[in-house]
């Protein structure tokens, strides 16, 4: 009967434990992420790497394995939406940093548009960040 009792007891330990554990962990909100730039400028021209970093705004910490599923990079800013090039993801040297390759067809303000899902959140982090292509 005591061994019952004590089984018993770590039961409904460990489900306390479980339910007060996963009410933390959801204590961010999806708006409480943004991504800024680390350059603000470019130079103008083919191949040029756009660094950005996805930053939990509460923390201040970096925010590493996002999947970024969205990318549009125009020159919306200078009233020229239509005039878009290609994006190519590519490697990030830290965690939370996330690259891009893009040519810059001419100076300019360029608007980078990002979608990115945050492992453990509900939602979806959108923003949009003006880089500055000089010649």
């Amino acid at each position: 009967m005591k061994t019952f009792t004590h089984a018993r007891a770590f039961r409904a330990a460990l489900i306390a434990a479980t339910i007060s554990g996963a009410s933390t962990a959801a204590l961010a909100e999806i708006t409480d992420y943004k991504f800024e730039l680390v350059d603000q400028s470019v130079q103008a021209g083919p191949d040029k790497i756009i660094t950005v970093r996805l930053m939990n705004t509460k923390t201040g910490k970096p925010v590493p394995d996002a999947v970024i599923f969205a990318t549009r990079l125009d020159m919306a800013p200078d009233g020229m939406q239509e005039m878009a090039t290609k994006i190519a993801p590519m490697p990030g040297a830290e965690p939370g940093t996330y690259k891009f390759k893009a040519t810059f067809g001419m100076a300019g303000r360029w608007q980078l548009s990002l979608g990115a899902k945050v492992q453990g959140e509900t939602g979806t982090v959108d923003n949009k960040l003006v880089i500055t292509a000089q010649k």
